[in-house]
């Protein structure tokens, strides 16, 4: 039991060192050896043993994002309003994207290497149900239709990314466990109060 548990320790601590590499890096300019030499006293023998490959660690690092992700969503309120639940969604993301390396990493190794499965759908097919719902109860404007409000979502989501990303870049001194989702969420949260009004039928919050 306690060398599973150990090895069990041993194979996150690589997952959510590999993940920091990749975010950071990318895949191609990562390599297996700057991924043990930042796990310090995790050898190289010990790094192969948990996986063959860095495609395989990269496998293992985007299912790592997918779990965080899928997680965060069923943790969501689902009694709201269908608007408020979407808005809740994407900021529920922008958390995810600030503080979890494993988000981030997953969503740049889907750009990076072919994937069979992208973790956008695992939030873009609840986004399209919540549309649904708001676009058969009327809470949609006649010009907000459930596919450009999409559109719309998916492009916030996307900024969010990039801004997060560049908060980061631009703080290379702070410690990169440090969260500034602060900046992300609030400024996540003060377009939709903008965009609101052009998307609801009556004021969505």
């Amino acid at each position: 039991m306690v060398k599973q548990e150990r090895a069990a320790r041993t194979r996150h601590t690589l997952v959510q060192n590999a993940a920091a590499l990749f975010d950071r890096q990318g895949y191609a300019a990562t390599s297996l050896a700057q991924i043990t030499k930042l796990t310090g006293g995790i050898s190289a023998g010990a790094l192969n043993f948990h996986f063959s490959s860095k495609a395989e660690l990269a496998q293992a690092v985007s299912a790592a994002g997918h779990e965080a992700v899928a997680c965060a969503l069923d943790a969501l309120d689902a009694d709201g309003a269908p608007l408020d639940q979407l808005v809740e969604l994407t900021l529920t993301l922008a958390r995810l994207l600030d503080t979890d390396d494993t988000v981030r990493a997953s969503v740049r190794l889907e750009r990076e290497l072919p994937v069979e499965v992208s973790s956008s759908r695992l939030w873009l097919t609840r986004v399209d149900v919540l549309l649904q719902q708001a676009y058969e109860a009327g809470q949609l404007q006649p010009k907000a239709t459930p596919e450009t409000v999409a559109g719309l979502v998916t492009h916030l989501v996307a900024g969010t990314e990039a801004r997060v990303r560049r908060l980061r870049t631009d703080r290379p001194g702070t410690d990169t466990d440090a969260v500034t989702s602060t900046d992300a969420v609030a400024l996540l949260d003060d377009i939709w109060h903008l965009v609101l009004p052009g998307v609801a039928a009556t004021p969505g919050r």
